[in-house]
């Protein structure tokens, strides 16, 4: 234990090196072709077996163990946000409008570093390693585009293992949690049509402004009043668009939103509960209603045997009064891809250091983490890696 933690406190230049450089290149979802060429660059240099382009940006990479045994697959994620950084390091971003504001970078450079140590101990391990370097996990589908590219096969992982930053949980402390961790997401556009015309003369029109404003608030009342109040579900409408001036009165409107939710019978519900409002609120006003759907990611289910393993190494390494359990979670994974296929566990890792004024939450143009979370993220990942295959 002491000797991946040692190893990895002596990598931390290269590891802050690496996740600066990434931080000043952010790079969207599948846009992560410098990212991925560095990585792959990398990966290839240590004598790994790469392939590029899984998922169009990912990158796979095996590390072929001294003997036979299993497979442990590890996965770190690399699209940054379209958020304009706040921050004022020398670390800033250069690419205007985009932002690492949720820690990929960290991750990106921790799955250099795991790279790195498990190559170095290549012979003490039975079995193999499969390195996976995901695009587009910010609701894009990054998890899944690799697996239909065949992430997951040649060979067929497991056990899988991932991590996540985590700035609501102080530096040294981490999340590990078995069963359910974060929830499932779904995204939806309602568009709903009217008949516009002239703002002093509304009783000429179907006033889509109006009609979309009634539904904002009935959509509210599902959650309240259509699920059980003993699950969990959470439904937001993040973007109201209609009208281009102040007289005319808009003939369409469009509402993009989405909710979280866990079980399957809650989701359907909210589906078929949202369909219904929308189709519903509309016809009372006269106007016509629609949804569009996109599924974002399954509910992240943490097995629990590879749950306990994760726990004991993190455990060994941060001191057990430092690791505790803290879901379910309402945010999102698309690592729950992976995870639907494959037993595994994905935690966190704490990187808030609020002394240092490193405190805000992910998604917020002034996000920023304390790197000394990065060497402690490396050794649980080498560690329960390494632990798999002796």
């Amino acid at each position: 234990m002491a000797g991946f933690l040692q190893e990895a406190q002596d990598l931390m230049p290269q590891l802050v090196n690496w996740r600066r450089d990434f931080h000043r290149h952010p790079e969207l979802g599948f846009e992560e072709v410098r990212t991925a060429g560095i990585v792959a660059r990398h990966l290839h240099d240590l004598g790994l077996e790469v392939t590029q382009g899984i998922g169009r940006t990912g990158v796979v990479a095996i590390l072929e163990g001294s003997r036979p045994g299993p497979t442990v697959m590890l996965r770190f994620d690399m699209d940054a946000l379209p958020i304009v950084e706040a921050n004022q390091t020398d670390y800033i971003s250069h690419n205007p409008g985009v932002m690492h504001a949720c820690g990929h970078d960290g991750h990106t450079a921790i799955g250099l570093g795991v790279s790195t140590l498990l190559t170095r101990h290549r012979a003490e391990l039975a079995g193999r390693v499969k390195f996976v370097f995901q695009p587009a996990e910010e609701g894009l589908g990054g998890a899944l585009a690799m697996i239909n590219d065949g992430a997951l096969e040649s060979p067929r992982p497991d056990v899988a293992f991932g991590l996540h930053l985590w700035n609501t949980l102080p530096v040294g402390r981490a999340i590990v949690q078995a069963g359910r961790l974060m929830a499932a997401s779904d995204k939806f556009i309602l568009r709903v049509r009217g008949r516009g015309g002239h703002g002093a003369l509304p009783h000429e029109t179907i006033d889509t402004v109006v009609v979309g404003a009634h539904l904002v608030i009935a959509l509210q009342t599902i959650v309240s009043r259509n699920v059980d109040p003993a699950q969990t579900a959470v439904l937001t409408i993040g973007k109201f668009q209609a009208g281009q001036a102040y007289n005319i009165i808009a003939e369409t409107a469009e509402m993009v939103g989405g909710f979280r939710s866990f079980k399957a019978d809650v989701r359907q519900t909210m589906i078929e509960r949202i369909e219904a409002v929308t189709r519903g609120v509309a016809s009372t006003f006269g106007a016509t209603g629609e949804v569009e759907w996109l599924s974002i990611a399954p509910p992240v289910v943490n097995d629990d045997k590879a749950t306990a393993h994760i726990a004991t190494v993190a455990e060994d390494i941060l001191g057990a009064e430092n690791v505790t359990g803290g879901g379910p979670l309402m945010v999102s994974e698309d690592m729950a891809e992976f995870l639907q296929r494959v037993p595994g566990c994905f935690f966190f890792i704490g990187s808030m250091n609020e002394e240092r004024g490193l405190k805000y939450p992910h998604h917020n143009p002034h996000f920023d983490f304390d790197e000394k979370a990065l060497p402690l993220g490396l050794a649980i990942m080498c560690e329960a890696t390494a632990q798999k295959l002796r």
